[in-house]
């Protein structure tokens, strides 16, 4: 069975993939923010038949640790197939225009910090020769948006990223997959209204690892996100500075 390691392991859509690998018996290792989260997840997923290797407190933004924290996983695991990086932040886009301290933490937790575990992942998995680094990005990096451009930024410096990091580890037998979400009914999104455009955590979840196990490059969960953007990207600017997006 797999070996994954899960970064942001109590985000919703991370807890809800680990729930479909913990149902084929996968070994799992978990990294979170929130310890006491973190300790009911592991035991959930316990039960629901995974095999849980070690799980362990992780602060994003503490880059000096990452590469400690990624070997004791991997240790623990037994060598490591896949790593999913799953942690992030919605960005209060109002207070980011105005509060730079606050903009720039933002960037970090969003893009900094993965293209710190990406680094490293990436790494590994080239000297071993194989393996699977999937990360959730979003549809908000297709284009920038007076609603949310900091956050939006983040993931489109996320997406170009893993695109080079992807073409340089391909010939490796690396896969690296980015993960595009829309809208994700989750503790994240739950002072904004819902819509028909709203997916549940577990739908996402459930395309992520289909794409994970297809070895996809990139997906758009739900599929009609890719319409959706196509649309979007290829509106002229003259028009989209216009627009109330």
């Amino acid at each position: 069975m797999p070996k994954i390691l899960i970064i942001g392991a109590n985000s919703a859509i991370a807890e809800a993939a680990a729930r479909r690998w913990a149902l084929r018996g996968d070994s799992l290792y978990l990294l979170a923010r929130d310890a006491e989260r973190l300790e009911a997840l592991a035991a959930d997923l316990a039960i629901r038949g995974a095999k849980v290797a070690g799980h362990a407190v992780f602060d994003a933004n503490d880059l000096q640790h990452h590469a400690a924290k990624l070997d004791d996983a991997v240790l623990a695991l037994g060598g490591l197939d896949i790593a999913l990086i799953a942690h992030g932040t919605l960005t209060d886009q109002k207070r980011a225009q105005v509060d730079l301290a606050y903009a720039l933490g933002e960037l970090s937790i969003n893009f900094t910090s993965v293209f710190s575990l990406c680094t490293l992942l990436g790494n590994a998995f080239e000297a071993q020769g194989r393996g699977t680094l999937a990360v959730i990005s979003s549809v908000a990096g297709e284009r920038g948006r007076q609603s949310n451009y900091v956050y939006g930024t983040a993931k489109a410096a996320v997406s170009t990223f893993l695109q080079g990091l992807r073409n340089r580890l391909h010939p490796k037998g690396v896969n690296v997959l980015t993960i595009k979400p829309g809208f994700v009914d989750t503790p994240m999104t739950a002072n904004i209204k819902k819509g028909p455009l709203f997916a549940s955590a577990d739908t996402v979840a459930r395309g992520i690892v289909s794409a994970i196990d297809k070895k996809k490059d990139v997906v758009y969960l739900p599929g009609f996100w890719a319409l959706i953007m196509g649309i979007i990207r290829s509106i002229p600017e003259g028009i989209f500075k216009k627009m109330k997006l």
